[in-house]
């Protein structure tokens, strides 16, 4: 196995990275995060440097490559601006990834060339308010055929970016769970325009990731033709499996990112900062809580990669992907909160980017899929008795 990048994937994290060096000063992320701005401006000169195609095929407008690439913008985006990370997130997994895996051609024609040229973007509604990581389980939104096209009724919660997205990538249970065998028979996935008539939006808010508000929505007879079915009517949990997978690498990305943040910040800090005549990172317990972040962030970025590596072999990686966002999640925490440790009163200042880090972070060992579930799909897949 070669962990190296290739030269063009090495071209690529220069340019990302130069790009938002001078598009995102470390000021304008303040701002942007202190006033709960979503960054436009940033996403559309993405946009224009075709970074918002990275995994999409050329003929629909993109820029090709594959979810190694994806994972590498996204780790770029993290470090620099998370407040742009999650937006390019929700388009590019939740849409392109969505409709590159399993729509039709026409599907592909009609949503992928504005995608890329960021004229139209994406985010995730599957989450129930009862259901939590047991989506299948407490799976209330229910769809049904009438007078010719579908009817969606019910709630979603924690859907992140839902006021800027054009379309909704919605879960919705079309065959009674009595009728079928399994929980993840009998559902559907629908790509919902947020422009639909009975679709509402209420914000939920949250301290994590200002620049981008959290809502839930509900569908109360919203109308859905069939051009907008993802994949085939009752196999939806099928075919959002694999955005799942590339969900879980690309968060694990994105948390690489906030992680290697957050350890290059304390370490600066640690180096200048002194205390009794000497920096503080000349005293061991400062030196240790540096040295443990950063095995955490190299192991993160390994398992990260990996995963990402498989997925763009097809090979089978749901473990890995699960595992790689659980690394990456924890690693993220313990370089935030070593972060803060050693810059004391320093970090939760507001004019210190460490308090974003570790606000951010904490999120990432809860959501989408709590670190708790993640243990219990690779101990599920250690063949241990299923506890849940």
């Amino acid at each position: 196995m070669d962990f190296d990048f290739t030269e063009e994937q090495k071209l690529l994290r220069t340019g990302v990275r130069e790009l938002l060096r001078k598009e995102c000063p470390r000021e304008m992320v303040r701002l942007w995060d202190s006033q709960g701005m979503w960054p436009a401006p940033l996403y559309d000169v993405l946009a224009r440097h075709g970074y918002l195609g990275v995994g999409v095929d050329p003929r629909y407008g993109g820029s090709g490559g594959d979810i190694v690439s994806q994972a590498i913008v996204c780790e770029e985006l993290a470090y620099a601006a998370q407040s742009c990370a999650i937006p390019w997130l929700n388009t590019v997994c939740f849409g392109g990834q969505s409709i590159m895996s399993v729509g039709t051609e026409e599907q592909k024609s009609f949503f992928l060339p504005p995608l890329c040229r960021g004229e139209m973007r994406f985010a995730i509604s599957i989450t129930e308010p009862g259901g939590g990581t047991d989506v299948l389980s407490h799976l209330d939104t229910r769809a049904w055929r009438e007078n010719g096209h579908w009817v969606i009724q019910g709630r979603k919660i924690f859907t992140t970016g839902a006021d800027i997205a054009h379309y909704l990538l919605v879960l919705a249970r079309t065959t009674p769970r009595s009728l079928v065998s399994k929980p993840a028979e009998g559902v559907t996935l629908f790509l919902v325009s947020t422009q639909s008539v009975g679709l509402s939006l209420r914000e939920v808010d949250v301290i994590t990731f200002r620049c981008i508000k959290t809502f839930e929505v509900a569908y109360d007879r919203v109308a859905v033709d069939d051009f907008h079915v993802l994949g085939h009517p009752d196999e939806g949990w099928s075919a959002i499996l694999h955005t799942l997978n590339n969900e879980r690498i690309l968060l694990a990305a994105l948390n690489v990112g906030i992680a290697q943040a957050a350890l290059d910040d304390a370490i600066a800090y640690a180096k200048q900062r002194e205390a009794f005549g000497r920096p503080i990172a000349a005293f061991q317990r400062i030196a240790h809580y540096l040295a443990e972040a950063y095995i955490a962030v190299d192991t993160a970025r390994l398992a990260t990669y990996r995963a990402a590596w498989m997925q763009a072999k097809g090979l089978p990686c749901g473990v890995e992907a699960t595992l790689a966002k659980l690394v990456a999640a924890e690693a993220a925490w313990r370089a935030a909160d070593s972060g803060m440790q050693v810059m004391g009163g320093y970090g939760f200042a507001t004019d210190s980017d460490m308090q974003r880090y570790w606000r951010d972070a904490r999120l990432a060992r809860i959501g989408p899929v709590t670190n708790e579930m993640a243990l219990n799909i690779v101990a599920k897949a250690l063949g241990l008795p299923r506890a849940w």
